[in-house]
């Protein structure tokens, strides 16, 4: 069983000005898309781990790679993140299940050596609906600086009965960040930071 691939997509920028200074680096943020017919489409089916099970591993494996290639190696990647856009004739759960799998996403996480879980979005449009892929550290969700979002959109994505599965990487997080990260506020709320994730 293989998913029925109609299209990949590569989204890439680069902002050399942001807030009105240029940035000392530029600052890449890219993803890779593929899009896929839906295998539940149309109807309610109650176990997906059949196709959970047999797509997780080519698409992670094949939009990792691909992102790598984008990126220059998974060293370049500071934040990472997914998302899965799933056609109006399908469910959210069904967005979710493609992306929300280790066999899909330990693919990522360990080829850019990450710490972190992957950021995500799952929803529902038709085509050309806005694709927002959230990113974080790869190493430390509390870095602020690496909170990111990448948002495009593919003009004949998702059709109806497909679905449009994501990842997502940053070289950097904000070239000019300046709002601090979560252990500043925890240290200044007297919260005790050898158990950051708690609070």
């Amino acid at each position: 069983m293989t998913p029925e691939i109609r299209k990949i997509v590569t989204y890439e920028e680069e902002t050399l000005i942001e807030g009105f200074r240029p940035a000392a680096e530029p600052w890449r943020m890219f993803a890779v898309a593929a899009v896929l017919k839906n295998p539940w489409a149309g109807r309610f089916v109650e176990d997906l781990k059949p196709e959970i099970n047999a797509f997780g591993p080519i698409l992670g494996e094949m939009l990792t790679t691909r992102i790598l290639t984008l990126a220059g190696g998974g060293d370049a990647i500071e934040a990472y993140g997914k998302a899965a856009v799933v056609g109006l004739d399908g469910e959210v759960e069904h967005a979710s299940g493609l992306i929300h799998t280790l066999r899909f996403g330990n693919h990522y996480r360990e080829a850019v050596a990450a710490k972190s879980y992957l950021s995500f979005t799952n929803t529902r449009g038709g085509a050309n609906a806005p694709i927002m892929v959230p990113m974080m550290e790869k190493n430390d969700v509390g870095r602020r600086s690496h909170y990111l979002t990448l948002q495009f959109a593919i003009p004949d994505a998702p059709r109806a009965d497909e679905v449009v599965v994501v990842l997502a990487g940053a070289t950097s997080g904000r070239p000019h960040h300046r709002i601090g990260d979560r252990y500043q506020d925890l240290r200044e709320l007297g919260h005790d930071l050898e158990n950051p994730a708690a609070v």
